[in-house]
């Protein structure tokens, strides 16, 4: 078995240590010493190492790890970015007229795979001192679907184009307005389908630098269909969009099929990637150090692998537990039914803008859903809940003075230290127990986060650390905006799984504003729907269950979904299909008959 060590540089204290975590093993010496101190991120310490776990042992502040490379895998190495660099095996396999979803967590290999296939990357076969010519490239695919696919390529007779995972990037490359990007490109004649579809209309004369990102998201994904092209490749294109807008954005890139074109999406919401998918490409290894991508598999079948965690075709296991959804929406909790907080009938205006809300309650113990459009007042209400806004007319009322925790919307790197500090200053003496380190710091994923710096960490490990803060503190209210964002699948149910147990445990409330209805589902006792119109005006209605609230935003959203049987997850039914044309008939937009007894 072949092995690398990894030295995270930012728990490292060789400065205050005497070296003992590398000084037993001369096979690793020289490596780490030519690196320790070369930058704040996480390495990869290669070459000889032997795995015998000695610098595992002896480093007193867990900057060593040991991880096994999968050496019989080792012919198919597809790229290398260099030494103690990120390495990936195989590539994704495409087909013409048929939708290709790439599964898998964060940094392991989706946006490498994808710059492979659109040229950005040149596969170099594990050989990055002496990278191989496209003949070399071509022989080693030999035999597949990929042999012709690269022998195109090197021909440029195959025109690939790729919509990027970053958006935000968009105004540094075009500084023209949406009409004068939009109306050159080659499939003029959809443009104005394509306009309606994604909402465009509203900001067709704005320039790309006013934008926010959910709206350069719909740009970049109407740029990229209009263009005349063999291959189209979509990273992440439901990132920044409210559910309505993602099943959109998921119609217009499955349109492509009906033009026989080939398809490949990178997506982490499983209800979008259920839809817009044939077939599914699993990724899986150690983020940072090793993808594999898997063999193709059918869209369900990829999905519910993914979901178990055991590819049976090629006998590997990649997480250790399953992940299990409810066949039911789940129950409240024992504690739950005294009701901790009520409203009277709310309005709050802004200039443009009006938010009103019906009447509601909550009850201890249960968590709260809240879905709707982009900009129709879910962050107002839950800032009017928080006491962040006051309500022009209307007012809240509790039990007794509630304690209010609040993870925003938007996120920031303000504060000036380590996550421990924040977080010790946040949870106070429970930060030192062991309930505290299995049930916030471990299922979050922070623990090896501790030492950094806030300032240096990613959106993802951020949104992590915010969540667990938020966690952290005592409260009887617990208000959090859009967890999921920046986070993938596993991180997403796993943020929704803690979130459900905390509140059970401290038989608080919570309201949680999410976009990804599957993690709603996972995670909702009871859901409240917004309705109204974008930017403009905005009806809040009452907490709801959780059937019926889902049944009355699907309609809305003119989509139906029906339960996997072996996971149990929510499935998008395509559109037209028996299933879907059944539940629309009987008015079943969420649960089919036999889920629902």
């Amino acid at each position: 078995m072949v092995r690398i060590a990894i030295l995270d540089i930012t728990r490292c204290k060789l400065k205050r240590c005497s070296k003992e975590c590398y000084r037993f093993c001369p096979k690793v010496r020289s490596n780490i010493e030519a690196i320790i101190f070369e930058e704040s991120k996480p390495r990869v310490v290669e070459a000889l190492c032997i795995g015998c776990g000695i610098c595992v042992k002896k480093c007193p502040f867990s900057a060593l790890t040991i991880v096994n490379l999968p050496d019989e895998l080792e012919k198919e190495c597809s790229h290398r970015f260099g030494p103690n660099a990120f390495k990936l095996y195989r590539v994704p396999t495409p087909s013409q007229g048929v939708v290709l979803g790439l599964l898998g967590q964060n940094g392991i290999g989706k946006s490498t795979a994808i710059k492979i296939l659109s040229s950005e990357i040149k596969p170099n076969l594990g050989n990055f001192s002496n990278p191989p010519e496209w003949g070399e490239i071509t022989k080693h695919f030999r035999g597949s679907i990929l042999q012709n696919y690269f022998l195109e390529m090197s021909q440029d007779n195959l025109r690939v184009v790729h919509k990027p995972q970053y958006v935000d990037r968009m105004p540094q490359v075009f500084s023209g307005k949406v009409c004068d990007l939009l109306e050159k490109l080659p499939k003029a004649d959809k443009l104005d389908e394509i306009a309606r579809l994604l909402q465009l209309e509203p900001v067709w004369d704005r320039t790309l630098d006013v934008l926010s990102g959910g709206e350069l998201q719909r740009v970049a994904v109407a740029a990229i269909v209009c263009n005349e092209a063999d291959v189209y490749l979509f990273d992440e294109p439901s990132s920044y969009l409210d559910v309505k807008q993602r099943l959109e954005v998921a119609r217009v890139i499955r349109s492509l099929k009906d033009e026989n074109k080939t398809v490949i999406v990178a997506e982490h919401d499983l209800a979008i990637l259920d839809y817009l998918s044939d077939q599914i490409c699993l990724l899986y290894g150690e983020p940072g150090a090793y993808g594999v991508v898997s063999q193709v598999h059918g869209v369900r079948a990829g999905i519910n692998i993914y979901l178990q965690g055991f590819i049976s075709d090629e006998n590997v296991r990649f997480r250790k537990e399953a992940i299990i959804f409810h066949v039911k929406p789940p129950t409240i909790s024992s504690g739950a039914g005294e009701t901790i907080l009520e409203w009277e009938k709310l309005e709050k205006s802004y200039a443009g803008f009006t938010l009103k809300a019906e009447p509601g309650e909550v009850k201890k113990g249960e968590v709260v859903g809240i879905l709707g459009p982009n900009g129709i007042g879910k962050t107002t209400f839950v800032k009017l809940l928080a006491g962040l806004e006051k309500a022009n007319k209307g007012r809240t009322s509790a039990t007794h003075e509630l304690m209010v925790s609040y993870k925003p919307q938007y996120i920031s790197s303000e504060y000036d230290g380590s996550v421990e500090e924040l977080l010790r200053d946040v949870g106070k003496d429970k930060f030192s127990t062991s309930w505290y380190n299995s049930e916030i710091l471990q299922p979050l994923n922070v623990k090896k986060l501790l030492d950094r710096n806030i300032r240096q960490l990613s959106g993802g490990e951020l949104q992590r650390v915010t969540i667990a803060a938020c966690l952290s503190r005592e409260a009887q209210l617990y208000l959090l905006d859009e967890p999921s964002a920046y986070l993938d699948v596993e991180e997403r149910l796993s943020v929704a799984r803690t979130i459900r147990r905390m509140i059970e445990n401290k038989n608080a409330t919570a309201f949680v504003v999410e976009h990804d209805v599957v993690a709603q589902d996972f995670i909702a006792d009871r859901l409240m729907v917004f309705k109204g119109e974008s930017g403009v005006k905005g009806l809040a209605n009452p907490p709801t269950t959780l059937r019926f609230g889902m049944n009355d935003f699907l309609k809305e959203m003119r989509v139906t979904f029906r339960r996997d049987p072996t996971t149990r997850r929510p499935r998008v039914n395509k559109e037209g299909s028996r299933t879907d044309r059944y539940q629309r008939k009987i008015g079943e937009y969420y649960y089919i008959a036999e889920t629902s007894k």
